[in-house]
């Protein structure tokens, strides 16, 4: 099948990048959630106003005109807002009072928002949902949310020069995907065996590595980040600096990424479904052919960073009922494949995934089978701060300025000065 440009990747990375500014909660006007709405069968009434950002603000206003046929009373209103000026946008409406019904929210964002949003009605079943996009919605021991979209990290290698080096399948171990980061190097002549993060969100994009090890991000209220299973996952990421293997001082500006892949110079690298439309758009439809997708090579278990988006209804919604009724709609597998169509974003609903749109490209189907174990980070307005630590952190590492026990003495002890909340 032709590879449709993703534009609802691009927006996920845009968020992801975006959240990395955001801090503090958001709760002044704000005095916490009112009992959940029940829902009945009777069709959707009046206005509901939504909010959301970037390639989904563009695509809605058109996309929910089947809603508003099943729902001829009622009227959808669509604002979309530019990513870059959402988090204020946000806080300023909490503020004073004029927030919308409905809202697209980056799962980052929960906790800073979460006081003013509205308890998820029992009648919207999210068992259905990836369960780390389940988790980013889960506030105050509540749901604050549902899962709309989501994002994960693959492995994408290229075919042609694993098969120059003796590989003819992906590495499903950490061993072996050493041995084949090597072999590019040895046998296909590739400059670099493999990318890996670097500056601003790397330690968030380095993650699947200790979560594969089994360490966790907190435990309670506290943070856990100086632990043995924590240190196992940095040592490996910091072993393929150490030997040759990654580049200390790779180019990470626009488009980088993608040449180095094309080119072979970087011939594997970690990253989201984005990157297909990426690559389609620098190499042309036919490089395809010249790569695939694996999920995450394993220690004891393969396991991603879970990314996303979230719909939310605000507290105090003056069309609460009718806002909820849209939010089930979207939650809907099929409705969620056919927004999939119109912009590339991929459901959050697992039965979507039995969709031929999605069921019938090999390399959409990895990103469905990494999302069954994916994590997210916990849903904190002090992750955002500990996650630009873990970052220094790396930089130490991958700089070879500092050991794993140092680094994670440091980081442990500044987690715990900006403590979990």
């Amino acid at each position: 099948m032709k590879l449709k440009t993703a534009l609802g990747g691009v927006a996920l990375l845009t968020a992801a990048s975006l959240a990395l500014t955001a801090c503090g909660r958001a709760d002044e006007g704000a005095s916490g959630p009112s009992e959940a709405v029940t829902l009945d069968d009777s069709p959707a009434e009046d206005t509901i106003t939504v909010w959301a950002m970037g390639a989904e603000g563009e695509a809605l206003p058109d996309f929910v005109a089947a809603f508003e046929e099943a729902n001829p009373d009622a009227t959808v209103e669509v604002t979309a807002i530019p990513w870059d000026a959402a988090h204020n946008k946000f806080q300023t409406a909490i503020a004073g009072g004029t927030t919308p019904d409905v809202a697209m929210m980056g799962s980052t964002w929960m906790a800073d928002f979460g006081d003013a949003f509205a308890t998820v009605p029992d009648a919207i079943d999210t068992a259905d949902f990836f369960p780390g996009a389940v988790s980013t919605t889960e506030f105050d021991e509540r749901a604050a949310g549902v899962p709309w979209y989501v994002d994960t990290r693959v492995l994408y290698y290229r075919t042609d020069l694993a098969a120059e080096a003796g590989w003819d399948e992906a590495p499903t171990t950490w061993d072996e995907l050493k041995q084949m980061a090597t072999d590019l190097q040895t046998q296909a002549g590739s400059e670099w065996g493999i990318r890996l993060p670097a500056g601003a969100d790397s330690f968030q994009g380095s993650m699947w590595m200790p979560w594969s090890a089994g360490a966790e991000l907190t435990d309670g209220d506290a943070w856990t980040l100086d632990t043995p299973e924590m240190a196992e996952g940095l040592e490996y990421y910091q072993s393929f600096f150490d030997e040759g293997l990654a580049d200390p001082n790779a180019d990470f500006s626009s488009g980088a990424t993608e040449s180095e892949f094309v080119s072979g110079v970087s011939p594997m690298v970690v990253e989201g479904p984005f990157l297909r439309g990426s690559l389609e758009l620098a190499a042309g439809e036919e490089f395809a052919d010249q790569y695939a997708t694996a999920v995450l090579p394993a220690d004891e278990e393969s396991v991603s960073f879970s990314g996303g988006a979230n719909l939310v209804v605000f507290d105090g919604s003056d069309n609460a009922e009718s806002a909820w009724k849209l939010v089930d709609w979207l939650s809907q597998p099929e409705t969620q494949v056919a927004f999939y169509e119109a912009t590339g974003d991929l459901p959050a609903a697992q039965s979507a995934w039995d969709d031929p749109a999605l069921a019938d490209d090999a390399s959409l189907e990895t990103f469905g089978t990494q999302l069954e174990t994916a994590k997210a980070p916990p849903v904190t307005t002090s992750w955002v701060q500990v996650a630009a630590k873990g970052d220094q952190a790396l930089e130490q590492l991958r700089r070879g300025d500092g050991d794993v026990a140092g680094v994670l003495a440091t980081l442990q002890a500044d987690a715990d000065a900006i403590g979990l909340e």
